[in-house]
């Protein structure tokens, strides 16, 4: 029963982070060991601190979040709005790296 533990914890942490952020802002924050994801509106610092040690066996130091509201937007004439995004800023602790160019 164990093993179908670790595998909730493991679908669960992949629910937490969603996607690695690539943009410039993020890869000159790269240079000091920043790395920026895009995580699950409801997940939480200690959730997404979870998530990342887990996933990549790194340390991580500290976590900032931004949730960047949806813009709207007019297709066809009607206005929409677009989905709101939260992301993780991830401080990773020194000689940690992590290459978001390659798959999890």
């Amino acid at each position: 029963m164990a093993k179908n533990q670790q595998i909730a914890i493991d679908a669960r942490h992949y629910d937490v982070i969603l996607a690695p952020h690539i943009t410039e802002k993020s890869t000159l924050l790269s240079e000091h060991n920043g790395v920026v994801f895009k995580v699950a509106n409801d997940a939480t610092k200690p959730q997404i601190k979870e998530a990342v040690e887990a996933l990549f066996g790194v340390k991580v130091t500290g976590v900032n979040t931004i949730v960047a509201k949806g813009k709207t937007k007019r297709w066809k004439g009607k206005p929409y709005t677009r989905t709101d995004m939260k992301k993780a800023i991830v401080t990773l602790a020194d000689g940690d790296t992590i290459d978001v160019t390659s798959g999890i």
